[in-house]
């Protein structure tokens, strides 16, 4: 097992950092959809999916 991981561990390396990355944008993603941001960026007043995307509070 040691074998393999030194001979891969760029590869190991890059899949560990690009998780990482993936983690972090869906941790910003979920924390924006609580704050209520629009994932379009831009207001829901003139979407034409205006009422079915988000629940009205």
């Amino acid at each position: 097992m040691a074998a393999w991981l030194t001979a891969h561990l760029a590869t190991v390396l890059i899949c560990l950092v690009l998780a990482a990355i993936v983690v972090l944008i869906l941790l910003s993603l979920i924390r924006d959809r609580k704050k209520g941001k629009s994932s379009c960026g831009c207001g829901c007043g003139g979407c034409p999916m205006n009422g079915s995307c988000r629940q009205k509070k």
